[in-house]
């Protein structure tokens, strides 16, 4: 017997006798790969700022996707999407955005791992010339996007996860997503465990887009729910917008962290500014984000990440690269990237994080290759 379906399952893996599905079912392989060589430095904890040299792989990966339609408008979707690291020989099976659910005229709806709707606000502002990814990407600061869930971060791929996706309307969508901290499966920061599900912990965020032409606007907003500990919830709310005018696309971002600390509330505000400049084949990018001195009621040095309450806990982030597509497939890079930390912050990079010190003022020089397949 077991036979008989080990036949039948390879017979419809190689299409035989079920071509009647394969003529409603749509599978895709996809990836991309993205190394570069980085030249960083930064104050670690001892007070040295060394010189390192690195190659590091930068949000790569390996995909399959699939549609099926079920008829009357209706379709299944799945997506099993791997990290693939380039630079060792490692990576995590299903460890990006991994999923299944329907789709029809009234919108999506999937169940798995992936991004929260926060995240759609990068796009709209951050580096898509080098896929808002690299030690490039302006979820550094904005977002405290290097920190976990357990850490206090926000541009995190969560588990446990449910979403809704609406149709566009004339340009403008709606999503919103619930993230269970349950401990069914593989327990984690970004995933849960039974203590969180004990205390009822989940993150919620929705966001709302409109897309049209040159204009892109958007606002998001993410609560992690007694996630970092019982009592203890965080907000952030990010509006953004960027307009193109041909010749620049211009850029800009607001946001607002608000954390609830064991001495009172721990606020910040954050605003950047980006252009997005082509240059014969290529495009230009540049960037500016200013963090200000953590605020509220929390103590004097009170601290969630590279966030800290008092004077000195502002930080710059500064940004430059230039893109060169030899094909549509393939483009290499090259970029500056400084974040300008006060005395008591501490945020680093995003993508592949530098470790420093308390004030150290991580930044880089980079240069990478992009294949799309």
């Amino acid at each position: 017997m077991k036979k008989k379906l080990v036949a039948v399952a390879v017979a419809g893996v190689l299409g035989a006798p079920l071509a009647a599905h394969a003529q409603t079912a749509n599978v895709t392989l996809y990836g991309r790969l993205n190394v570069d060589l980085e030249w960083v430095k930064g104050k670690q904890p001892d007070g040295s700022n060394p010189n390192v040299t690195r190659l590091s792989s930068n949000s790569s990966r390996f995909g399959l996707r699939g549609t099926e339609s079920l008829g009357g408008g209706l379709n299944a979707i799945f997506q099993i999407e791997s990290s693939i690291n380039g630079d060792t020989n490692s990576g995590n099976l299903g460890g990006r955005d991994t999923f299944v659910g329907f789709q029809g005229a009234w919108g999506t709806f999937k169940m798995g791992h992936f991004l929260m709707p926060l995240d759609d606000m990068h796009p709209i502002f951050g580096n898509v010339p080098t896929y808002t990814s690299s030690i490039l990407s302006t979820a550094s600061v904005w977002s405290q996007g290097y920190a976990d869930k357990a850490s206090g971060g926000f541009d995190a791929r969560l588990g446990n996860s449910l979403r809704y996706d609406s149709p566009s309307w004339n340009g403008l969508t709606f999503s919103g997503q619930v993230a269970l901290r349950d401990g069914s499966g593989a327990t984690g920061a970004n995933t849960g465990d039974h203590a969180s599900e004990l205390r009822h912990a989940y993150v919620f965020g929705a966001n709302a887009i409109y897309n049209n032409g040159p204009i892109q606007v958007g606002v998001g907003y993410e609560l992690n729910k007694k996630v970092r500990g019982p009592n203890l919830d965080d907000n952030d709310i990010t509006i953004t917008g960027g307009y193109n005018f041909g010749i620049v696309r211009v850029a800009g971002v607001y946001e607002r962290l608000d954390y609830d600390t064991p001495s009172g509330s721990l606020k910040r505000d954050f605003w950047g500014i980006s252009g997005t400049i082509p240059m014969g084949p290529g495009s230009w990018y540049l960037f500016y984000g200013k963090a200000n001195d953590g605020k509220g009621g929390a103590a004097d040095g009170e601290r969630v990440s590279g966030l800290a309450k008092g004077s000195d806990t502002d930080a710059q982030h500064y940004e430059i690269s230039y893109t060169y597509p030899f094909s549509k497939r393939t483009q290499v890079y090259a970029g500056y990237v400084k974040i300008d930390n006060g005395g008591n912050a501490s945020y680093t990079f995003n993508i592949n994080p530098y470790p420093i010190g308390i004030g150290g003022k991580p930044q880089g020089f980079v240069m990478g290759m992009i294949h799309l397949f």
